[in-house]
């Protein structure tokens, strides 16, 4: 059988990624590079960023339509909604706390250790803690705005 060299290889994965409200299961790789990551069908983990369930905060950036649009309806969570993700090592299990609806690109404190919206600082976090962040374009099919989804580490 050919192989679809386009279709994300399960070894360049690090973790899976689980949205049990969305019925969403996708592999995440290391980076957020259009081409080797992002349009290959993978979530993508910002360099820098804490790894699962450490202190930090763990982001992930994912395409919203598209090369398997992972993150289509993730404006569809909503509080107290549980996201997990799976290593080799454990399962980490994140309850959905935050959504910023909309935000411009060049808002990078959304990804900060602590993250905190540096567009609108009403949305985010004061303290440290273990956060997932996801983030993905907005509206659909337009890459004018992000939409982000911030989680915390519950077991």
């Amino acid at each position: 059988a050919a192989v679809d060299r386009s279709d994300p290889a399960p070894s360049a994965a690090f973790a899976v990624l689980r949205v049990p409200r969305l019925g969403l299961t996708v592999p995440v790789a290391r980076g957020i590079s259009k081409r080797s990551v992002l349009d290959k069908g993978y979530v993508g983990h910002y360099p820098g960023t804490a790894a699962p369930g450490r202190t930090g905060n763990f982001a992930l950036a994912g395409h919203r339509n598209t090369h398997g649009e992972p993150f289509r309806h993730i404006n569809r969570l909503v509080p107290g909604d549980e996201v997990s993700v799976r290593t080799r090592a454990r399962t980490y299990v994140y309850r959905v706390d935050q959504i910023l609806r909309q935000t411009a690109p060049r808002d990078v404190g959304v990804v900060r250790a602590v993250p905190r919206s540096i567009v609108k600082p009403s949305y985010g976090y004061d303290e440290p803690g273990a956060y997932l962040t996801l983030t993905t374009c907005t509206p659909e099919f337009s890459s004018a705005y992000r939409l982000v989804v911030w989680a915390k580490l519950v077991r």
